[in-house]
């Protein structure tokens, strides 16, 4: 799951939410850096309110992962997308298209999500917006395997960039792909996949409340 699929449950709580995008956001600031759910759980008594909730929004984003990615609908989307990609990639020691099946589906069920719920993303930065990134930091800081003085900047430029706007459309949408791509050092995709996103997001648009009902039926209680 991406940041939108994670979060938007909980747009109400902004803490929480941010604590949603703790794990995605490490893995691009700072992938050393883990936070283990055992972790979180025996150091929540430690923490303030406030931190217990964006410890408990880190917490469901795990939790969330591990139903999602054992769901047979996201296996399915998930080989279906990478077989597409693989027709335009036909080296077999190609990584990318098992990658792209994965990440493809993940970021269009954040664009189907906003498809079908306007005003959702103005809601979601407007929620992370009246969060504090430094204080997001400590308490990554306090539980995770190490520390980091990264986030809080990194934080920052994800609140301003607002990249979940570009996964609406397919070309923004290739755009961040590579951007991911360059990220985990494999080469550029080109405009040829653009038929092979458009594919995937009416995919997409077909399966989202599947997908959704697999995360949503098994909801963490709130921790806070």
């Amino acid at each position: 799951m991406n940041y939108l699929a994670h979060g938007y449950r909980f747009i109400q709580t902004p803490l929480l939410l941010a604590g949603t995008a703790i794990p995605d956001w490490l893995s691009v600031v700072d992938r050393k850096v883990r936070l283990r759910s055992h972790r979180i759980r025996s150091g929540m008594d430690q923490l303030s309110d406030d931190d217990r909730q964006i410890a408990t929004g880190a917490l469901q984003h795990l939790h969330d992962d591990d139903q999602f990615h054992s769901c047979p609908t996201f296996l399915m989307l998930e080989s279906t997308l990478s077989v597409r990609f693989r027709r335009l990639m036909p080296d077999p020691f190609d990584h990318r298209p098992p990658f792209l099946g994965h990440i493809v589906t993940e970021l269009l069920l954040d664009a189907v999500i906003a498809e079908q719920q306007p005003k959702v993303l103005d809601r979601y930065y407007h929620a992370l917006a009246e969060v504090s990134p430094e204080q997001i930091q400590a308490v990554v800081n306090r539980l995770a395997t190490r520390a980091t003085d990264h986030l809080a900047l990194f934080i920052n430029r994800f609140r301003d960039a607002r990249i979940l706007y570009d996964y609406q459309d397919d070309v923004r949408l290739l755009t961040r792909l590579n951007q991911v791509l360059r990220r985990v050092t494999l080469p550029e995709i080109d405009h040829n996949c653009l038929e092979v996103l458009q594919h995937a997001r009416d995919l997409l648009r077909s399966h989202s409340r599947t997908l959704l009902e697999a995360v949503e039926s098994t909801a963490l209680p709130k921790l806070f």
